[in-house]
């Protein structure tokens, strides 16, 4: 456990394209790497909770099942993509408790024992924790992407930071699959630009609690921003880890995955 003044982190990390982290990508080595290294730095949770950006429903929903299988939802790779293995126990306590605190915020959830987990879970976490001990449960987006909703799912999770439990946003800074797939080498202002936006957004002190929620949640006036994000999916697992924190987060990797400036960000405050 953590001492008692130290909230568990909060991790919000681009998880890359598809199963290509574990393939050995050129283009996403740097991610590995960092990945690798991010969890040395921070406490061994007993239990980890995912917002992946590969989940919608209709209202929050979040895995309760003892021994979820895994969805590999993604096509084109090689045969051996589709025989990962991370056997990752789920943790039906934790997600009553889940549940239990959305109920007590008056947001609607529910519980599913059947789905498993998605790309967005076991790619990174098969990079971070390989053993696959760790009790994992995966919670979904809400399906309107309404960044104002995905902010108060974060704020009705605060209660879980005084646990040992690692809340691990999954998605991506910058999702324009048109131009991933263009391979363009070259400096992409408007990526470039975008990027700048949510980095100070996220990490300038100066900003209040207050100002940095307004900000988030009027992301699409950013410059550039749905260039960036056509389908802001991925940007929304954001929202929940800031929800979470209510406080500046800590700039922990920014550097290129498939060929576009990308970010992950670490809440690690204390009471």
């Amino acid at each position: 456990m953590t001492n008692s003044n130290q909230l568990c982190p909060v991790l919000f990390i681009p998880h890359g394209g598809g199963p290509l982290p574990l393939l050995g990508d050129e283009s996403h080595l740097a991610l590995v790497s960092f990945l690798k290294e991010i969890t040395l730095s921070l406490p061994l949770p007993s239990s980890i909770l995912i917002i992946s950006a590969h989940w919608e429903e209709d209202k929050v929903t979040i895995t309760n099942g003892k021994r979820p299988s895994l969805i590999y939802d993604y096509y084109g790779f090689p045969k051996e993509m589709y025989q990962i293995e991370y056997p990752a126990p789920g943790d039906p306590v934790l997600a009553n408790k889940i549940y239990k605190l959305f109920q007590d915020s008056g947001i609607e959830a529910k519980l599913d024992e059947q789905r498993g987990f998605d790309h967005g879970m076991f790619v990174p976490l098969k990079i971070m924790f390989p053993e696959a001990e760790i009790p994992c449960v995966q919670l979904s987006l809400i399906n309107n992407l309404d960044p104002e909703s995905h902010f108060k799912l974060g704020k009705a999770l605060s209660k879980l930071r005084k646990e040992n439990v690692l809340i691990l946003g999954s998605g991506f800074t910058f999702h324009n699959m048109q131009a991933l797939m263009s391979q363009n080498s070259g400096v992409d202002f408007k990526n470039e630009e975008f990027e700048q936006w949510l980095i100070d957004t996220c990490t300038n002190p100066n900003y209040s609690p207050s100002l940095q929620e307004q900000k988030l949640i009027e992301w699409s006036e950013a410059p550039y921003a749905r260039y960036c994000q056509p389908r802001e999916e991925h940007l929304l697992p954001l929202h929940v880890c800031a929800g979470v924190s209510g406080s500046t987060a800590k700039l922990v990797f920014e550097g290129k995955v498939a060929g576009k400036k990308t970010s992950a960000f670490l809440w690690n405050d204390s009471t």
